[in-house]
């Protein structure tokens, strides 16, 4: 086995007959989700939590991208996959989750997408130089990601957002590699998934957004996608760029409900 077909590292938890992935963003690892997996697998779903390649213990592929992320993603899919699997994907996890449904089409019944899009746009234009520059300036200048996570972190989301999710998401941003945040940030700029979107009008899509989120992922942005493929959008009051950290229960409800209404849990 070559390193590039070694599957990441992952958890499995909880028992049914509906298998949820859980795919995080470029600022996160698998720990971040807890929330969510308690809340999944107390309904009855299976919840696989992934590191994507390079994060956590998993090693960073040379060829790092969202295409090659995906491919490690239908991999696991095939390997840990149920009869009913759903992909929730946050941010570069969402770009994930979208190009994983386009190679496993016969395997994943439907998404969710927490704060992200269908493409990041032109790399050379000014909006996109300065989501890319605002991020690793401070590492070229000295920092470490422990030094300047939690300020980046704080400035994405709501300005009153407080729990115990979002120090946890702080925790495990803050222990990411250089290399990594580095490598996910450039990989965000080359994405363009916009030739999926019409397979995606065949199975159910939530798109959930934050009311505070102006900068990554911006609720109209979200809004337009949900209306291309005619997903369900949702726009949560209160919250930025990590809904699912600063309002965990708000989020979880949001979430069953949708999962509850297309894909109910038999376990």
């Amino acid at each position: 086995m070559t390193r590039a077909r070694i599957l990441p590292d992952y958890s499995v938890t909880g028992a049914g007959d509906v298998t949820i992935f859980l795919l995080h963003g470029a600022f996160g690892a698998k720990e971040y989700w807890r929330s969510q997996i308690g809340a999944l697998s107390a309904a009855g779903y299976r919840v696989i939590a992934w590191d994507c390649p390079g994060y956590g213990f998993s090693p960073l592929p040379d060829n790092f991208g969202v295409e090659t992320c995906a491919e490690a993603c239908a991999r696991l899919i095939d390997h840990e996959g149920g009869d009913v699997n759903v992909l929730l994907g946050h941010s570069m996890g969402g770009m994930i989750a979208q190009r994983a449904f386009d190679y496993r089409t016969d395997r994943v019944a439907g998404l969710v997408l927490s704060a992200t899009s269908a493409a990041f746009g032109r790399p050379d234009g000014e909006w996109q130089k300065a989501f890319v520059r605002d991020r690793v300036a401070p590492l070229d200048a000295g920092q470490t990601l422990a030094d300047y996570a939690p300020g980046m972190l704080r400035a994405m989301m709501a300005p009153d957002a407080s729990s115990p999710e979002i120090k946890l998401v702080i925790d495990v941003v803050s222990q990411m590699r250089e290399e990594t945040f580095r490598a996910a940030i450039e990989a965000i700029t080359r994405f363009d998934g916009r030739d999926i979107l019409p397979r995606m009008e065949k199975v159910p899509v939530l798109c959930v957004a934050g009311e505070h989120d102006l900068t990554a992922a911006p609720p109209k942005v979200m809004e337009k996608l949900a209306d291309k493929i005619g997903g369900e959008f949702v726009c949560m009051r209160n919250v930025g760029h990590f809904a699912w950290a600063e309002q965990p229960d708000a989020f979880n409800r949001v979430l069953l409900d949708f999962l509850g209404r297309h894909f109910a849990s038999g376990a």
